[in-house]
């Protein structure tokens, strides 16, 4: 069953001297639940969480901003596409895992990375916009897209889905084992 929420009507006020607000429809659950109406082919992004890989720091971490490109990592930043014009970045990844539900229990059922290089110093970072879109749409579909990142990244991915929950990693695919191996 779908959700619906509003949020400060943007027509509707009981007193006109009340400051007017845009109004928000946060549409919660399957949009495509028959009706057939608004909302139908959205994608619904419950269950995806961007986790941030810092090989440097040997630490992963989820960071929600990242959905929006407003992580820690990529605040202050001004992003370029050339990867020359950021010599001294400091390598991240944003790896994007899905989760999903089968007969076996919950599961990691897609997992992505897509590169960031920054360097706060200059506030200047690369990284492609378009792949870390295409990546995210990949780990909703259950790919897996991994075999681009260093071994280093790719361990300490693996370690923190392990640690971030066992239960998860122990019903996931071979295929994720062998990628993040």
């Amino acid at each position: 069953m779908k959700e619906v929420i509003s949020l400060n009507s943007f027509f509707n006020s009981d007193n006109n001297n009340e400051k007017k607000s845009k109004q928000f429809t946060i549409m919660k659950d399957d949009s495509t639940d028959g009706h057939g109406g608004y909302g139908v082919g959205s994608v619904s992004l419950e269950n995806v969480s961007p986790v941030i890989v810092d090989p440097n720091e040997h630490e992963a971490y989820v960071d929600m901003g990242a959905m929006h490109a407003r992580s820690a990592v990529e605040k202050r930043i001004k992003f370029l596409t050339d990867k020359s014009e950021v010599p001294n970045g400091k390598l991240y990844w944003i790896a994007w895992v899905t989760v999903e539900r089968s007969e076996n229990g919950a599961h990691y059922y897609g997992v992505t990375a897509s590169e960031m290089l920054v360097d706060k110093e200059i506030r200047r970072g690369y990284k492609l916009l378009p792949e870390h879109v295409n990546h995210l749409d990949k780990s909703l579909k259950g790919r897996f897209i991994v075999e681009h990142m260093d071994a280093t990244s790719k361990k300490i991915l693996k370690e923190y889905l392990q640690t971030f929950n066992e239960e998860y990693w122990n019903n996931s695919s071979e295929e994720l084992k062998k990628a993040l191996a």
